[in-house]
């Protein structure tokens, strides 16, 4: 049985009750955002053509899951709400690194199991990125620890790693020795640079791939250093990579009856997700710089301060902008001003237009503007913090989070799977696990006696 406590919530068909409950939390939740066409209603809400959500599509699905951190973790837990059985497995001293990357971490409530005892609370960083997963140590160094991770490569058909190239084939679990286990076995090896090339053997991290791979180049304002993304982008980006990855390699398989190797890594992850940017470089020579929030060829195409906080003003045409002159700014005159009147001519005048804007919009406050922008058709948006982000009207409606047991820290929420299938989210089947939680569960899937099991627990080899 589930232990979610409260399950997603998703509204995907509105209700007029609801949109004016909606309305009451946040004044501009019924407001036409620029996006919108027309205002909508209930009557004209999109309805379930094929009934609620799907079944769990990667249900039998086993997969070994030696990985640690941030693009591992987030491509194995994505495969996991899709119904695979993922057994993370964890060195049993510590486990995976971010265990221990606190504060913040979740309370421990006084009745968690003694088995977790000696364990440190819950950090939030391995919350986020860990759920739907089984948790089981093994001491890898050991000849023992060694053969139970052959027998789950025996068992499996996924296993993703992480380690720095040639470190797990220096152990006899490289993709040549488990495809002697398993010819069927998918084996998805993430690093810092791939399996081939002079950076090889070289560790990854997201920060220095930020870096070495030009998004950090591109990140900041135009008079300042160079910025890192506020969040590890280049990680997340490689989960999803290798995610898709795993997937069509099963898919290969229904084909073959064969395994696949995949060789992902954060460095082209990282200029795959240049876009735009490298083919600018690519087909015309255009070397790229920072912008901070603004755009090389739109103006105005960037954030703007207001008297108690900050909006994002995207008025990427003609019209758009003087409906923003007009309606906004109440200055009509800027937009037949020769000087603003064309995009190419606001690009040559951006600091005087941009100075322009920024002394209008000083004047009030941000709800102020947010309710005079709202249905003119120009692209706004408020710059929120993560609580006003979750507290947004459309969070609050899609279900964005969801509540789930835990057995050391109580009741915890969790940002929900971002995708929703046939208007339905997967269900979070477990909580993340505390470290070894599940290792007698899984050895005894694997045919070990309780004595056994107790041995090897003594000898600190599970």
């Amino acid at each position: 049985m589930s232990r979610v406590l409260c399950r997603v919530n998703l509204l995907a068909r509105y209700s007029l009750g609801h949109a004016y409950r909606l309305s009451l939390l946040n004044p501009l939740a019924g407001s036409r955002r620029f996006y919108e066409a027309e205002q909508s209603t209930g009557s004209d809400a999109p309805t379930l053509p094929y009934g609620p959500g799907i079944p769990p599509p990667l249900k039998g699905i086993k997969i070994l899951d030696l990985t640690r951190v941030l693009a591992g973790p987030t491509a194995t837990m994505l495969l996991a709400d899709l119904g695979a059985d993922v057994i993370k497995v964890e060195e049993p001293s510590r486990g995976d690194d971010t265990r221990s990357w606190h504060p913040p971490s979740a309370p421990t409530l006084p009745s968690a199991p003694k088995a977790s005892a000696r364990l440190p609370p819950e950090s939030a960083y391995f919350l986020a990125v860990n759920r739907n997963k089984r948790s089981m140590t093994v001491n890898f160094k050991d000849p023992e620890g060694l053969e139970i991770v052959r027998k789950l490569v025996a068992k499996s058909d996924v296993l993703v790693e992480n380690f720095v190239s040639g470190k797990l084939a220096s152990m006899g679990l490289g993709w040549e020795d488990c495809r002697k286990i398993n010819e069927r076995l998918i084996y998805a090896s993430i690093t810092g640079y791939g399996q081939t090339g002079p950076y090889r053997t070289a560790a990854g991290y997201d920060v220095i791939i930020e870096g070495e791979a030009g998004l950090m180049h591109i990140t900041g304002e135009p008079d300042r250093p160079p910025s890192k993304v506020g969040v590890a982008a280049t990680d997340i980006a490689t989960g999803l990579y290798a995610h898709g990855a795993i997937m069509a390699a099963l898919l290969s398989r229904q084909q073959t009856g064969k395994g696949v190797w995949i060789d992902c890594n954060l460095f082209e992850s990282q200029i795959a997700g240049l876009a735009n940017i490298a083919s600018n470089y690519l087909i015309a020579g255009q070397e790229a710089s920072r912008h901070g929030t603004a755009h090389p060829s739109i103006v105005p195409y960037q954030v703007f301060p207001c008297k108690n906080g900050f909006i994002m003003i995207g008025a990427g045409n003609n019209k758009q902008f003087k409906t923003l002159a007009e309606n906004v700014l109440d200055s009509p005159a800027l937009a037949v001003d020769p000087k603003f009147a064309t995009n190419e001519a606001r690009v040559k005048n951006r600091t005087e237009l941009v100075r322009i804007i920024s002394d209008v919009l000083m004047k009030e406050d941000r709800d102020y503007w947010l309710e005079r922008f709202s249905g003119l058709g120009v692209p706004f948006g408020p710059i929120n913090n993560i609580e006003q982000t979750f507290n947004h009207p459309q969070a609050i409606a899609r279900g964005v989070t969801v509540e789930v047991e835990h057995d050391r820290a109580g009741k915890i929420k969790l940002v929900a799977p971002a995708v929703t299938y046939n208007g339905k989210r997967m269900e979070v089947q477990l909580p993340p696990p505390w470290l070894s939680e599940h290792t007698e569960e899984v050895m005894d899937e694997l045919g070990y006696s309780a004595e056994q099991i107790a041995d090897l627990r003594e000898r600190a080899i599970i």
